[in-house]
């Protein structure tokens, strides 16, 4: 009897201790954010308040002079040990422009419905612990630059990334050799896009290395055919969009870290006839204190075949170099930053226009820009 109690004790005890094994993996549920906004001057004082030029491409997000809000975002994240959820919502104009893919909805293309603000929605399932499964809307693998103000040393986007997708919709898997080696490749629905708009998935892909500490280099990929499908006949155009991007960044010092972008791109026709566009940007930054930095941002972008948006005002391809330099100064316990940036944008042909109403190949802009993250 004395045995049978002892042991049925022992049992009591051990209970409350696999119950708080197991409370220990219920999960976590994160919420973060950030909200920015700026005010912009363009040195030649178009009529229309417009930084966009010719082919209203040349600036991603801040495109109006004055003040703005940029965007508002809401994230929302569940994580245990073997998975993890993440919702992120995004509201305001760059959010808008961000998501534009998911424009056209089930509802009709004039109504985008509550997709417009999903900017990412997707789950990993952490398999092995090399192994990771995606599902979902996620942000694109490719460039230098993301969406995330926070994340982007400069308020202004790159060419690079202003002409390179900036979300898909579907599958990836990711494997980590080491942690100095890692491959990613995934099915999607080509290009920013909500749904297939034909037969033929894109395929993505990634391949990391860390050649020594502090370098890292990121080889990005995309293929795809943008084509939309034939309603009638059930058959798409062949033809095929290219993309190849090299992302790395080595950190020179404890302060200063070089960043390199550059891509190549191919939109192959189905008369067998292709054309490429590309460029690379180089990013040096030097950090002064933990609340203080200064970077630049030098680019060279060319579409001269006129592939991509970036166009004049007749149609035809242009080359564009821009410089940007950019103090960073942080500020309310790391909670806000401010950016006042100077950037300058030259074109190979008359692409702006100024105050007086005349064509010029160059634009200049002063930002300050205000990112209060969460």
């Amino acid at each position: 009897m004395k045995k049978t109690l002892i042991t049925l004790f022992s049992l009591f005890l051990a209970v409350p201790a696999f119950s708080q094994e197991k409370e220990e993996d219920k999960g976590k549920f994160t919420f973060s954010g950030y909200i920015d906004s700026y005010y912009l001057a363009n040195f030649n004082n178009p009529r229309d308040m417009s930084n966009t030029g010719a082919s209203k491409t040349a600036r991603a997000f801040d495109q109006k002079t004055g003040f703005s809000l940029g965007l508002v975002q809401t994230k929302i994240g569940y994580a245990t040990s073997k998975s993890d959820v993440v919702v992120d919502l995004v509201f305001g104009p760059n959010a808008d422009l961000g998501n534009y893919g998911n424009a056209f909805s089930v509802l009709g293309n004039s109504s985008a419905g509550s997709s417009l603000a999903i900017k990412q929605a997707y789950f990993n399932w952490k398999a092995t612990d090399k192994l990771t499964l995606t599902a979902g809307q996620f942000g694109t693998h490719i460039g230098y630059e993301v969406i995330d103000a926070p994340v982007n040393y400069h308020y202004s986007l790159s060419n690079l990334f202003n002409n390179g997708p900036f979300y898909h919709v579907g599958v990836k898997a990711a494997y980590a050799v080491s942690d100095k080696f890692a491959l990613m490749g995934g099915i999607v629905n080509g290009v920013d896009q909500l749904y297939s708009n034909n037969n033929k998935p894109g395929l993505i892909a990634q391949v990391f290395v860390q050649p020594v500490s502090g370098w890292n280099v990121y080889v990005n990929g995309i293929t795809a055919n943008r084509n939309k499908k034939d309603a009638t006949t059930g058959t798409t155009d062949a033809g095929t969009y290219n993309l190849l991007d090299l992302t790395t960044t080595y950190q020179v010092t404890e302060k200063f870290l070089l960043g390199l972008n550059a891509a190549t791109g191919k939109q192959n026709y189905a008369t067998g006839d292709g054309k490429t566009w590309g460029g690379f940007a180089v990013y040096p930054k030097y950090d002064f204190s933990s609340t203080f930095s200064l970077g630049a941002r030098y680019e060279s972008f060319s579409n001269t075949n006129g592939v991509t948006a970036l166009i004049d005002k007749n149609g035809s391809g242009v080359t564009v170099n821009s410089f940007t330099i950019t103090p960073s100064i942080t500020v309310a316990d790391g909670h806000l930053l401010l950016k006042p940036e100077f950037r300058v944008d030259s074109f190979d042909k008359n692409f702006f226009v100024d105050g007086d109403g005349k064509d010029t190949k160059s634009q200049s802009t002063f930002t300050w820009a205000m990112i209060y993250k969460f």
